[in-house]
């Protein structure tokens, strides 16, 4: 039983890292390298994460400044920005792009905080989940292996409490991001 909890805490734990990955690339108001960490870039023919073939760096409160470490990947960098759901348009002088992060308006920030809600709700969900099928796991092993049902309810008991946190720790990452996006 001690296998089976031990892995739904893990379980849980790359969902709370997943989500707080997810949630941190949301625009808020201010530029930050995340927003762009990951973005796919087409590169030699090859899809590469933009963080892999350049340093991304807060230039100024609401830029970016992306530096390719090979100058030919600069028109790449720029088209798998301007593809990009971001909604963004690059700079480029040659050396640099720079990218302008145009002030939130009350209805876009609004409309990332619903997404923001979801996307907790769905890491919730997905922890939830996790519950569940460890739960299933515990009562298969009390037919198959005769645990008594203080063991069973002990096991239980210990799955929702590793639960409850993953849980809070999720939507304190979607507190402080919904935070960030309404702050003007």
């Amino acid at each position: 039983m001690d296998r089976l909890i031990a892995k739904a805490k893990t379980d849980m734990d790359k969902t709370v890292e997943v989500v707080a990955k997810e949630v941190a690339s949301y625009r808020t108001g201010r530029a930050s390298p995340a927003l762009v960490d990951s973005l796919e870039v087409e590169y030699y023919g090859t899809k590469v994460p933009l963080n892999q073939i350049a340093s991304i760096h807060v230039a100024e409160t609401r830029l970016l400044a992306i530096t390719p470490w090979d100058k030919n990947a600069l028109s790449a960098i720029e088209k798998a920005i301007m593809t990009s759901e971001l909604g963004l348009m690059p700079t480029n002088d040659g050396n640099i792009v720079r990218l302008e992060l145009p002030a939130l308006t009350e209805e876009r920030r609004e409309e990332l905080s619903k997404q923001v809600r979801k996307r907790i709700e769905d890491g919730k969900v997905a922890i939830r989940n996790i519950r569940r099928s460890t739960n299933e796991s515990i009562d298969k092993m009390e037919k198959a292996e005769g645990l008594s049902e203080a063991e069973v309810r002990v096991g239980k008991d210990e799955v929702q409490e590793i639960t409850d946190k993953h849980t809070k720790r999720i939507e304190e990452i979607g507190e402080q991001k919904i935070a960030e996006i309404m702050e003007i």
